[in-house]
């Protein structure tokens, strides 16, 4: 009985771990791959959806402490073709140094992250916008964009003018991130973005990198302080509050569903150590003539629960961490294919470690408590008829 409950005890302190370290590999690879479109802050206009940041604004943000780099993003709705396929995305316009502070070329699976490929003008498209477009590398994809000034609807005294700004940009590679985005974006150069929108040096956001272990609500505050209200300024929890916070309370009920498990696995314990005192009532018995007390009777029993509680923790925290650094370091589980990574990712966090095992041990106390309490009293006569 004492070896099944050291069992149950390390069996559920293993699944805790492993558990929880594989939901962290799956959100920080989640976070990772969403923090290619979205920086640490973020700034757009609270009116109207383009704005123009004055000069002077731009140095001053700049050269706010623990801001890296400083970016401008349009993002504009626009319709793409290729052999009579269309479809309807947004373009993303960004500047020649966005690869190097998002390492969104990371991200590219097929070609490469280029937006001068051979000297033209290129794009870097989403996997399941290039499955439907039927695209591939050098891939001629025809841009069309209604001109802001003209009306769509017929006119009979304009019959000649052309409705659209039209454009044909060459695919440099494929990217993926997740359906939210590979179905979505084309990254383009912002300068082709400005050109077919008929805008000088209007930008959607603008995007800052915070220096790293910094909080970037400190720059957050900053940049309010500096543009004033005309702007929302968000860090990156507040971009994707729905995300992140899905992510941690699938986290929360996940590690409360395995401690309801564990709670009941420790009725293993609580049975071993019932069945114990039973066994050990005319022991029990010789001590209370010796003279030991409740407190020392309890004391011995209790001791014994307690490492039952010891014993299936480490074990089981040896045994999931072992499990967790050989997926690290081997890889033996993997993803289906045309995932992102070829490796189910797992992250060890110290701090859901401590969690784990302070739970797991609590929890034991508790049903080590339990039955010493009870049945020692129930014994206490025998010192009397034995």
């Amino acid at each position: 009985m004492t070896g099944i409950s050291v069992a149950c005890v390390a069996v559920v302190t293993a699944a805790l771990i492993i558990i929880l370290s594989a939901m962290n590999g799956l959100s920080d690879l989640v976070e990772t791959l969403y923090n290619s479109f979205h920086a640490d802050v973020r700034i757009t206009a609270v009116k109207g959806k383009t704005f123009i940041l004055d000069s002077a604004d731009v140095v001053a943000i700049k050269k706010i402490p623990n801001v890296v780099w400083y970016t401008e993003i349009v993002d504009e709705n626009a319709l793409v073709e290729n052999e009579d396929r269309q479809k309807i995305v947004t373009m993303r316009g960004v500047s020649d140094d966005y690869v190097k502070f998002t390492r969104f070329d990371t991200t590219v699976h097929q070609g490469t992250y280029n937006l001068h490929p051979q000297g033209r003008m290129g794009a870097v498209v989403g996997a399941e916008i290039g499955a439907i477009l039927n695209l591939g590398e050098m891939s001629a994809l025809n841009l069309y964009v209604p001109k802001r000034d003209r009306n769509l609807s017929l006119d009979f005294d304009n019959l000649d003018e052309e409705p659209f700004n039209k454009d044909v940009v060459y695919v440099s590679g494929l990217y993926s991130v997740s359906s939210d985005f590979d179905g979505k974006y084309v990254i383009l150069p912002i300068e082709k973005v400005r050109e077919l929108m008929d805008y000088t040096k209007e930008t959607t956001s603008a995007e800052l990198g915070v220096k790293k272990g910094t909080n970037p609500d400190e720059v957050v505050e900053a940049v309010k302080k500096l543009i004033g209200q005309k702007y929302f300024v968000q860090n990156r929890y507040s971009q994707n509050e729905l995300l992140f916070s899905t992510l941690k309370s699938e986290k929360v009920w996940t590690f409360m569903i395995l401690l309801f498990i564990l709670f009941i696995a420790t009725f293993n314990t609580i049975g071993s150590l019932t069945l114990l005192i039973i066994e050990k009532k005319k022991d029990i018995g010789v001590l209370w003539s010796m003279g030991a007390d409740a407190p020392v009777i309890r004391r011995i029993f209790f001791t014994e629960g307690l490492l039952i509680s010891v014993t299936g923790t480490i074990i089981g925290s040896i045994l999931g961490l072992a499990l967790c650094f050989a997926q690290q370091k081997f890889g033996f589980i993997h993803l289906s294919s045309g995932f992102v990574v070829d490796i189910y990712p797992i992250t060890v966090r110290m701090n859901d470690i401590f969690l784990i095992i302070g739970s797991v041990t609590a929890i034991g106390l508790l049903a080590a408590w339990y039955p010493v309490q009870i049945y020692t009293k129930k014994y206490q006569t025998i010192k009397f008829n034995g």
